[in-house]
């Protein structure tokens, strides 16, 4: 008798934790078949968008900044600044 009533508590205790997994599984199916998942990647990849364009931006601030302060500097100790695009004359030595 103790034996049979370890066996079908063990069989109890199996069954639970398959509807369990059963009812989890439907419920992750449901979300899929919704568009929830769909919606969250999207969301996020906006995110992620905003986030780049603002790095960028943030980014392109502090290379005009440094430009300026560079032409600044170069404009007080009397030295000529390059136009835009023109280099420094310092390159990498060939054309392309």
């Amino acid at each position: 008798m103790l034996v049979f009533a370890a066996v079908a508590g063990k069989a109890a205790s199996l069954v639970a934790s398959g509807l369990a997994g059963a009812v989890a599984y439907d419920g992750v199916k449901r979300v899929v078949r919704s568009g929830a998942v769909r919606e969250a990647a999207v969301t996020a990849t906006t995110w992620g968008l905003r986030g780049a364009r603002a790095a960028e931006t943030g980014a392109e601030k502090a290379r005009l900044t440094t430009a300026d302060i560079v032409s600044e500097a170069r404009g007080r100790i009397g030295e000529q600044t390059p136009a835009p695009g023109a280099g420094d004359g310092h390159g990498h030595g060939h054309e392309h």
